[in-house]
């Protein structure tokens, strides 16, 4: 009887903690659940700590095998000072295209499947050279794809820059987009980074799949569009795989000490956590104000205090590990600000054990940019939330969790556009952290959190994903096998 072969799986991450840890999950999820051997090759920006953490902590237990590639050498090409970091994340991994090509040709048996995320597009064609198929990871949600998938229609369709129309733009059977709510790379049509966001939206269908880091119930309506050959599926060269939520997992010991016991003394669901993720930043005005709308509030909090920008607000992304000191952090808040709330805050300087935070009792509430990484850890642990979008497609994501999921509330106007005063955010704190107008989000994302369990058990509906994902794999090794 011929013996099961083990499926070898080589996955390209690009660079920066929030494209890095839903790989790493799904390198783990490959192997502990579907048998898979998985390499994983990584491009590290060496700029972050919490960069730094991820690579370390999955390389314990050794389940996957991890291959840091060599940064490209950027001072050839001519990238502007001021590109974007999605134009600087595309060139970066356009760049090492050969770097890649090498670290492949030196495994000791040629991988069976290539797995790539969105800035990986480019490197598709390696798995036509190597003859094995290949899937593209889009590690956030149904309808971010569907307005990728739909932007080279839109490209064609609309006329000017999208932020000046005045209508919403229609995605075949989906929610349609508000011209407010456009990813970055859509803000201006002449920006290097439109022409990359275009070029993978391009990309995808040279794939045989896609792997989406979301779970079936989460988007019934979105996820039937994306499969209907007859509207937007038909860019979709093969089937959907809802294979999540892929998040980090609780490490026993991954509070310190003196925050865990604080949060051990505080009632339960009475803290809000506030974090803007690895690279997001807010100006010095917006802190204050913050600041003040935390202390108003009366409700506890731990704060992820990082440097104001005097750029975007995406401007730590690059360089977050330098993101300064907590006595020269709390410099940038009103007086008397870390006195006054010594009895119910605690402010942590420039990043925080995200995940470990959110699964304590304690925490009831989570003021978030609404990266995609960010808003499953808060579902998965039933905490409702603050929806503050800086960048990428964070916008995106916020209308989609206030409208459409119901899992959180939002300011009036966009924190990207203008400043969030205090007392519109002393409301927000207390509505979601102890109003009776609350409740009902509360209770929304509590049944969630149910649903993410059911549809990550054995024979749940992401465990049976992914393993129609690897049959789908070996039938099609034997279609390339048999056609050459």
């Amino acid at each position: 009887m011929e013996t099961q072969k083990q499926l070898r799986a080589a996955l390209l991450s690009s660079p920066g903690p929030g494209h890095l840890i839903p790989v790493l999950e799904l390198g783990k999820r490959l192997v502990t659940d579907h048998g898979f051997e998985v390499t994983i090759f990584v491009l590290p920006l060496k700029a972050s700590r919490a960069e730094a953490e991820i690579i370390e902590s999955a390389m314990t237990p050794k389940l996957l095998n991890i291959v840091e590639l060599p940064p490209p050498d950027l001072s050839v090409v001519a990238l502007s000072p001021n590109a974007t970091t999605v134009t600087r994340l595309a060139v970066m991994m356009r760049e090492t295209r050969p770097a890649f090509r090498s670290a492949l040709a030196a495994m000791e048996a040629k991988p069976d499947v290539l797995i790539v995320d969105l800035f990986g597009t480019e490197h598709l064609c390696i798995g036509d050279e190597l003859g094995i198929p290949k899937y593209v990871y889009i590690a956030t949600n149904a309808w971010f794809l569907a307005l990728l998938l739909h932007s080279p229609t839109l490209d064609k369709e609309v006329k000017g820059e999208y932020v000046d129309q005045t209508e919403p733009f229609n995605i075949p059977g989906c929610k349609p987009v508000r011209p407010e709510d456009v990813v970055d790379p859509m803000l201006d049509r002449s920006d290097q980074q439109y022409r990359e966001y275009l070029r993978m939206a391009s990309e995808i269908p040279m794939g045989d799949g896609i792997l989406l880091n979301v779970w079936e119930d989460l988007q019934v309506e979105t996820l039937a569009a994306l499969r209907n050959k007859e509207f937007l599926g038909s860019v979709a060269n093969g089937p959907i795989y809802t294979i999540g939520p892929l998040i980090r997992p609780v490490r026993p010991a991954g509070l310190e000490k003196e925050l865990l016991e604080w949060l051990d003394k505080q009632p339960s669901e009475s803290v809000l956590f506030v974090s803007f993720g690895s690279g997001g930043t807010l100006p010095a005005e917006q802190l204050v104000e913050l600041a003040w709308g935390l202390e108003l509030s009366g409700q506890r909090f731990i704060w992820v205090l990082r440097k104001p920008t005097t750029k975007s607000l995406d401007g730590s992304f690059f360089d977050v590990g330098k993101v300064g000191r907590g006595d020269e952090l709390l410099s940038f808040l009103p007086d008397g600000f870390a006195m006054r709330t010594c009895d119910i805050g605690i402010t942590l300087p420039s990043w925080a054990p995200q995940v470990d935070i959110l699964s304590h009792p304690s925490v009831g509430g989570f003021l978030s940019h609404c990266g995609w990484n960010s808003t499953l850890e808060s579902i998965v642990n039933g905490v409702p939330m603050i929806a503050w979008p800086l960048y990428a497609e964070q916008r995106l994501n916020a209308t989609l969790l206030v409208e459409e999921i119901g899992v959180a509330i939002r300011p009036k106007e966009l924190p990207s556009k203008k400043i969030v005063g205090r007392e519109e955010i002393e409301r927000m704190v207390r509505l979601i952290m102890v109003e009776k107008e609350g409740q009902a989000i509360r209770a929304r994302v509590k049944e969630l959190k149910s649903s993410t369990e059911n549809a990550m058990t054995k024979r749940g509906t992401s465990y049976e994903s992914l393993r129609k994902m690897k049959e789908d794999c070996k039938l099609r090794i034997h279609q390339i096998n048999k056609a050459h």
